[in-house]
């Protein structure tokens, strides 16, 4: 398998995958969603909450705050030298206190760590009239998506197989086909049609060119033909900002790798035991 960036950004990355199963490739992107570790609050401990929200709707909603992670700095609780106990290593406290009137946001949540906060400090929480309070701890732990979607590090995460298109000598260059695509991926060159420069990958396979050809073969043949790579994927990766999105598509491989080698040290064992 091979893996060629095209776009890298912070929060969207988009890459080929070639020379991959389809099977590999869904399960590269399930590893991404379900398997990358991102911090999210998991415990809410509310001392005053007179607001018009019942306390298990405000801590879900402060559950689902992405939260900048790095995850060189914290280990899982399960995993960590305290023994679930909880320390600065597995956990990041936060506080709240808020008196209204005044819109709550997730940049009133205060971190006892710096560098680790809410990734987007303008989230509404909730709105506070005269005389309405607020005061809340709020622990944050490491997980992984499989366990709930607050730990998901991306919002959206997918693939689709690489557009082949291929224009046959019926082709008389009338540009039908190039009118009907909704992307411009297709062009007129003297007396025929070919893709345009750079535009492939955008193709959506909606094979709407070739209805609209009425091509210069026997019957009503399109002259041009929309397919895919069955060993090729392109995928788009956007991150919620807890995590950069190409950390995110490493940590997926990492994880996909890790798996592989238990399997194989499983596999091992049980051929030695056999024998």
């Amino acid at each position: 398998m091979e893996i060629v960036f095209g776009r890298v950004d912070d929060s969207i990355v988009q890459f080929t995958l070639s020379g991959a199963s389809e099977a590999s490739a869904n399960a590269l992107r399930r590893a991404m969603i379900g398997e990358v570790p991102t911090l999210a609050i998991e415990d809410v401990r509310i001392y005053d909450n007179t607001s018009v929200l019942f306390d298990e709707m405000l801590a879900h909603r402060i559950g689902m705050i992405p939260i900048k992670t790095d995850l060189s700095r914290f280990v899982r609780k399960d995993a960590c030298k305290c023994e679930g106990a909880g320390c600065p290593l597995c956990r990041v406290i936060f506080t709240l206190t808020v008196e209204g009137p005044c819109t709550v946001t997730s940049g009133d949540l205060v971190s006892e760590d710096p560098e680790t906060a809410p990734v987007d400090t303008n989230i509404p929480l909730v709105k506070l009239w005269k005389d309405q309070k607020l005061v809340i701890e709020a622990v944050a732990y490491l997980n992984t998506g499989s366990e709930h979607a607050k730990w998901q590090a991306t919002i959206a995460c997918g693939y689709k197989q690489y557009p082949v298109i291929e224009v046959t000598d019926q082709c008389d260059g009338c540009g039908m086909c190039v009118e009907e695509c909704p992307r411009a991926v297709l062009e007129v060159k003297g007396q025929t049609v070919r893709v345009v420069d750079g535009r492939l990958e955008v193709c959506s396979l909606c094979k709407l060119c070739e209805k609209a050809c009425i091509g210069t073969g026997i019957g009503d043949e399109s002259a041009i033909h929309v397919k895919t790579d069955k060993t090729t994927y392109l995928f788009t990766v956007e991150s919620d900002g807890s995590l950069p999105a190409q950390q995110i598509v490493e940590e997926g491989i990492r994880y996909i790798r890790k798996r592989s080698d238990e399997l194989i040290e499983s596999l091992q064992e049980i051929s030695m035991e056999g024998q």
